[in-house]
Parts: C-alpha cells; structure tokens; sequence
C-alpha cells in the first residue's frame, strides 16, 4: 500500500483492474484472483524492493565448490542477500524505482524460486514452503482495499513526501506506520443494499 500510494498511476492501474474483474459483483472473491495480473505485478515489485527477509535463511554446502573463481570449502555457511539481489542494476534497469510493468513485459519471472535475480521467497529446492498460503494472502486484501476504497494520505502529506525508511532485522518492516484514510466507493455498490469489506 505504501509504494501505491506513492504512484498514483500505479494505484489508478490496480484499482482499474480489479474494478474491471469483479464490476458489479459487489465483493472480492478467490473465485478471480487468477486474472488480476497487473495486481501480481504490483506484488512482485513490492516483493523485489521490500522482500520480507532480506537475508534468506542460512545454507551449507556439503561439498567444496567453486564459484566464479572463488573456492567455497565444505560446510561453508552461506548467507544471499535477497534485498540487495532485488536492487542490482545489473539484473534490474531503475533498480530503485518501483515500476510494477517490468513484470509485465517479463511475466515469466516469477516468485517461485527459478529466476535468481528475483528470490523474495528462497531459491531451487529450498524455497519458503508457505509460498502458496501467502500469495493468496498477500492478493486477496489487496484486492479488497483496491475495490472498496480510494485512498489518500491524511493532513495533506503529499504522496512524494512518504517516508519509505525500513527497519532491518530478521524480517523488513517500515520504520513508521503507514496511516491512510480510506474513502468507501459508493458507485460500486449502488446495485447491492450492503457495503462489503
């Protein structure tokens, strides 16, 4: 919500979407999440600039390797960076600039452990296992806010002016809260007598 929030367009796109899939159905189901595509974009950007553990979980080889000219004896620990993958140049053009459409072009790279510049989750065979309970749970509510509500900063803060700092430590959080004011969206529901949420 905080890097939508920071790009009107993006925010205007996802809602777009959304609205367009579920119209006039009144609420947000599971039943569609597959066609929100631009909505997974927007995830996956998140996902590369703020994944949720920045140094993925601990590794050790079993056999001495080499890699890229270096020796990496056995039962070195290895640490990936996962946030700083996420934040290459070399792998990714404005690497640190939120643009969700550079999933679209590369729909291909996915969150699932098979592109290395993108690994928000692990890599190979030792992904996170709790990748399909959160996909859903991360589009899901997303979902909903962007159907139900418009939004906007309080006290006239100015969208550019978000404060973006993190926190690091086992997990990646915001430094400070984010505070919006959602605004219901009443044309959505002029069919339906219940406002769902």
């Amino acid at each position: 919500m905080a890097e939508i929030i920071k790009k009107p367009k993006v925010m205007e796109g996802a809602q777009s979407e959304v609205r367009s899939v579920y119209g006039n159905k009144g609420y947000v189901d599971e039943s569609e999440l597959h066609q929100l595509t631009y909505l997974k974009c927007v995830i996956n950007e998140t996902l590369r600039l703020h994944p949720p553990v920045p140094l993925l979980i601990q590794r050790e080889n079993k056999e001495p390797c080499q890699i890229k000219g270096y020796q990496i004896p056995a039962n070195s620990r290895i640490i990936i960076n996962a946030w700083a993958i996420g934040r290459d140049p070399r792998y990714w053009v404005d690497a640190m600039d939120f643009k969700p459409e550079r999933f679209v072009d590369d729909y291909l790279i996915d969150n699932r452990g098979t592109n290395f510049e993108f690994i928000p989750f692990g890599g190979g065979r030792r992904m996170c296992p709790g990748i399909a309970f959160a996909s859903p749970n991360m589009e899901l509510p997303l979902a909903q806010f962007l159907y139900h509500f418009d939004w906007k900063l309080p006290d006239g803060i100015k969208n550019d002016e978000l404060d973006m700092t993190e926190l690091f430590g086992i997990t990646t959080r915001r430094r400070n809260h984010l505070c919006l004011i959602p605004i219901i969206v009443k044309d959505m529901h002029k069919d339906n007598n219940v406002i769902s949420s």
